[in-house]
């Protein structure tokens, strides 16, 4: 069985926006209000940080319980990974997540400037100054037979699609605005010269985009 890459649960808003030009260590977004973008995987019974019993069931429950099936392997951009730029000044930052990192796969994070690999829990983090191909071909040995998870930002998500190696999306559109921003596309359409494409309502009001490749 081929090993796919695969963006899920990418949150947008209805104008394209997923993440500000601004990202601070107070604001990992860059956007205000941009929990916005996530409140309906929040809401859901199998949002893992979820503390206290209930949330609803249906679709969106569907994808966020779906987050981590049959994934062996993460890439993300550096601006997914902290807030510094440039050279690492403070090796001791390891990321928004804390000791315990949501991912429980190794990560591979796209940056110039590499830096030595650490492990958190069950997540090793690796810094890799590649081309888009050559990081997935990292990624597909270390996942052992799985999937791999193109988990954003939204330059990383484009760059992949430039170079035409994303095998299927699901992009949740969120019912906000934000004008201005970092931007996955000004409409799904974008994408229908090479993927099938099917839109869902759900009742939170967010409609899933499902993406797989012609």
């Amino acid at each position: 069985m081929a090993q796919l890459l695969r963006v899920q649960n990418f949150s947008v808003s209805s104008d394209g926006v997923a993440a500000g030009e601004a990202q601070t260590l107070e604001s990992p977004f860059g956007l205000p209000g941009a929990e916005r973008l996530f409140s309906w995987a929040g809401a859901t019974a199998s949002w893992p940080g979820r503390t206290e019993p209930g949330g609803s069931r249906g679709l969106d429950d569907y994808f966020t319980r779906d987050f981590s099936h049959h994934i062996g392997a993460e890439i993300m951009g550096r601006n997914k990974f902290g807030p510094q730029r440039g050279p690492w000044t403070d090796h001791e930052w390891r990321g928004w997540w804390g000791d315990e990192p949501p991912f429980h796969t190794p990560v591979f994070v796209l940056t110039h400037h590499p830096r030595p690999s650490f492990t958190l829990s069950d997540t090793t983090f690796h810094f890799v100054d590649e081309e888009p191909a050559a990081v997935l071909a990292r990624a597909r040995e270390a996942a052992g037979g799985l999937d791999v998870r193109l988990g954003g930002g939204v330059s990383t998500i484009r760059e992949f699609l430039a170079a035409d190696l994303v095998d299927t999306l699901h992009v949740a559109v969120a019912p906000v605005e934000f004008g201005s921003g970092l931007r996955l596309w000004e409409s799904p359409a974008e994408l229908s010269d090479r993927f099938h494409h099917e839109s869902v309502p759900s009742p939170s009001g967010v409609t899933h985009h499902l993406f797989w490749r012609r």
